[in-house]
């Protein structure tokens, strides 16, 4: 039977298709979830992706949190069920304490995008098991709320626990995509719960599929072949 994972659109979300299409390469049915409807369609995963939800007013992601589909999702991610936040997504995640602390402006004031490199910290979640830890990966970055905080203990918490998934890989030239594009404490890039089912990230795995376009590298795959194993095994 072929997975079947959500993809959610909120007002002024921008990369669903792209999402949805990244869903299709990896070979799983990829199903539209309108953020005002709260059944989740009998999915396997959901994928919160990036964009300006609700045009980012108040705080980045503070209002989707309060989308009805949002109360479906906390429910099956505490459940167990994976969920995936890339960028606008992550930032509904904080919002909605399905992972700790919170994203604040970038520390330079200004939008970034470029092609971003990050090193890959751990393989033991429901999305990075295609993943080697200490791997280094290239997918765009696109955000101007992309300052990952939290406080000392928090972060500490993240760290012994090894709930840090994803650091910008920053031993190489800013022109090569090198460096904390965002300010990002510790250069976290992305994080997970402490069951590993739910992730979220800055960067857009969803523009890096496919050799033919977007960065011509498709070192985002394997964020969505991951979640099909850890379906299949489930």
């Amino acid at each position: 039977m072929t997975a079947r994972i959500g993809v959610v659109t909120f007002p002024g979300t921008l990369d669903d298709r792209d999402t949805q299409r990244a869903v299709r390469v990896a070979g799983a049915e990829a199903v539209p979830l309108w953020h005002r409807e709260k059944d989740l369609k009998q999915v396997d995963a959901v994928v919160l992706p990036g964009g300006f939800s609700y045009g980012d007013y108040l705080r980045a992601g503070a209002i989707s949190r309060f989308s009805p589909v949002m109360e479906s999702v906390i429910e099956q991610a505490r459940a167990g069920m994976p969920v995936l936040g890339i960028c606008n997504g992550f930032q509904v995640l904080t919002e909605a304490h399905l992972l700790p602390g919170a994203m604040l402006r970038n520390t330079e004031l200004h939008f970034v995008c470029r092609d971003q490199k990050l090193r890959v910290e751990t393989s033991g979640t429901a999305w990075t098991a295609d993943y080697a830890a200490g791997q280094e990966i290239s997918i765009p970055l696109k955000n101007i709320d992309g300052r990952y905080t939290a406080d000392e203990r928090v972060l500490d918490e993240l760290e012994a626990e090894g709930r840090v998934v994803f650091r910008y890989a920053t031993d190489g030239p800013a022109a090569d995509g090198y460096g904390n594009p965002n300010g990002s404490q510790r250069d976290i890039a992305g994080i997970t719960n402490a069951a590993g089912n739910v992730v979220g990230l800055m960067p857009h795995p969803e523009h890096a599929v496919e050799s033919l376009i977007g960065t011509g590298r498709t070192d985002g795959l394997g964020f969505f072949t991951s979640v099909l194993k850890k379906l299949v095994i489930a």
